[in-house]
């Protein structure tokens, strides 16, 4: 209902902050990730905003960028995971760092996350896997093709690197480069 708040920040308490357009306060409760990003108060904010309707309460949320918005939509379908808890993890770590930690099956960085036990880090990897991370090129800053990468990285985890040196070396890779090569490349680099 309500997509998008632009107007003047007059109040900054975090989680929440007041923005007023055209005087109407909208009480906004943002992550931390878009709170640190705000300008200071009495300057201009534009924020993609999520209205949640309960039935003793209609809240909005705000984001600074469109991939936080969608990230915490998919968040909030999945079953025990509230408005709330999609917070607290869109603030505990960035979209791309959930998107990476989900495309290598990572539950111990999502538990770090205050509020997320074990059960629910192993829900989250199960729903949101395919949703979330499947292109692994945009988060780990490899040159070589999505579907490489991919298969690249499952090869050098199976060869017993971490997944923190697996994506170093795939960072390292030359453009377009192909699976068999790539892991070549990606051995001779890790060996140094």
């Amino acid at each position: 209902m309500i997509g998008r708040i632009a107007g003047v920040l007059l109040e900054k308490n975090p989680p929440q902050i007041l923005v007023d357009c055209n005087g109407v306060g909208y009480e906004i409760d943002v992550p931390m990730s878009t709170f640190y990003n705000l300008p200071a108060l009495g300057e201009k904010v534009v924020l993609h905003t999520h209205l949640t309707v309960r039935e003793d309460a209609h809240i909005l949320f705000g984001f600074s960028q469109l991939d936080e918005r969608a990230t915490f939509r998919q968040l909030i379908k999945i079953s025990g995971i509230g408005a709330r808890t999609a917070l607290s993890i869109l603030s505990g770590m960035s979209v791309a760092d959930l998107a990476q930690a989900i495309t290598l099956q990572e539950a111990g960085r999502l538990i770090k996350v205050p509020g997320i036990g074990k059960k629910t880090a192993e829900r989250l990897l199960l729903e949101l896997k395919g949703k979330l991370g499947a292109d692994l090129s945009p988060v780990t800053g490899s040159t070589a093709t999505p579907d490489a990468s991919s298969d690249i990285l499952n090869a050098l985890i199976a060869l017993g690197y971490s997944d923190k040196e697996s994506l170093m070396a795939l960072k390292l890779l030359p453009k377009d480069c192909g699976v068999s090569d790539g892991i070549k490349l990606a051995l001779k680099s890790l060996s140094k």
